[in-house]
């Protein structure tokens, strides 16, 4: 690998909170190694179309602004899907966008899928390329955390305490819909942490009796309300999938679970009134908690490392307190990171009361 002298960096995917810090964090690990460093606009957007977007970026993009520390990408980001179609060509004109701006390796923030799309290109194109994790969802293989998850699971646990109080004034059971695609993370450790009664997820079949049971053990407790947090990407209690809604590319849409399963419990349970809502979009945003700070940061670090040493075509990830270096062939393969039965934080709901499922 020839010597490095100019670097790009983009985000691909939904943003999340933290995205900025790991910007942050590469530009200042390059300056200090007296590489220059071009944020690509827009994703892969800013190297594909017929008119290159991106900046030179500087100490002085951050330390000038509060960027770092906001949620959100400074560069914008790309989160409309793939045609499976177009990959080749893409890949070429990815190339060539690399290749006219000189840059001798890219640095890609994103998740699972972004992963598997800018490994393909990159390896079509003949670019070298880091992978950074990031994802709310936490469902990017090979790594225990990935950027932005902690903030949020903060901003799902404040939703969820602020919800309880007003199902404590009106003796509700109130069920919250939080993110997490097809994985149920984000939703379990959200509702430990918040203290709710049950707790949906993909992984984990339910019964419309199991909910019941527990909402009657809640009340024999003697509370008046209850709280219930499903994850978006759970399907019917017959196993089918809610939404038929799909984007641009055809990919499938998830949400409305929530209001699924209230008028479900409204129509057959009188123990408690339903009302539900869906946290949407927020749950991407607020700054940067300590440990996706702290998690961004040193990502960025190893992956400026990673290239000053000649490494190439893998993502930096973080297993059992270790920073290590996943090939992308490797990341691609393993799929979705989704949460499996052996997973403690399912044992420690089971224990602490929570009807998760039928297990």
């Amino acid at each position: 690998m020839g010597e490095i002298k100019r670097i790009g960096i983009l985000t691909s995917g939904g943003d999340c909170s933290g995205l900025n810090v790991a910007i942050s964090g590469v530009v200042r690990a390059a300056t200090a190694k007296g590489w220059e460093v071009y944020g690509i606009h827009d994703g892969t957007e800013g190297l594909t179309k017929e008119k290159l977007s991106y900046e030179v970026l500087t100490l002085r993009n951050f330390s000038d602004t509060p960027w770092a520390k906001t949620a959100g990408s400074y560069l914008g980001s790309l989160n409309k899907g793939v045609n499976p179609d177009l990959m080749d060509e893409t890949a070429q004109r990815f190339g060539n966008g690399v290749r006219a701006l000189k840059l001798d390796a890219v640095i890609v923030l994103g998740g699972d899928g972004s992963m598997s799309v800018l490994q393909y290109y990159c390896e079509k194109a003949d670019i070298k390329m880091i992978g950074i994790p990031k994802t709310i969802d936490n469902d990017t293989p090979l790594t225990d955390l990935s950027i932005g998850f902690r903030t949020a699971c903060q901003v799902c646990m404040e939703a969820i305490d602020n919800i309880e109080t007003t199902a404590r004034s009106h003796h509700r059971a109130m069920i919250v819909e939080v993110m997490g695609r097809d994985a149920g993370h984000l939703a379990l450790q959200s509702a430990i942490a918040g203290y709710a009664d049950v707790c949906l997820i993909p992984e984990i079949p339910y019964t419309l009796d199991g909910i019941i049971n527990k909402l009657e053990q809640v009340k024999a407790t003697g509370r008046s309300h209850a709280v219930i947090v499903v994850s978006e990407g759970i399907k019917t209690e017959k196993g089918e999938i809610l939404s038929s809604a799909k984007n641009m590319v055809g990919e499938k849409v998830h949400g409305g679970i929530g209001e699924y399963l209230t008028n479900l419990l409204n129509n057959n349970y009188t123990g408690f009134q339903i009302r539900s809502t869906r946290l949407g979009h927020t749950q991407r945003s607020g700054h940067p908690i300590f440990s996706d700070r702290i998690l961004a940061s040193v990502f960025a670090a190893k992956a400026v490392e990673l290239l000053a040493e000649g490494h190439t075509n893998v993502m930096v990830g973080l297993t059992n307190g270790q920073l290590v270096a996943h090939p992308l062939k490797e990341v691609v393969a393993a799929g979705t990171s989704t949460v499996q039965l052996t997973n403690p934080y399912i044992k420690a709901a089971q224990i602490l009361g929570m009807y998760i499922g039928e297990i």
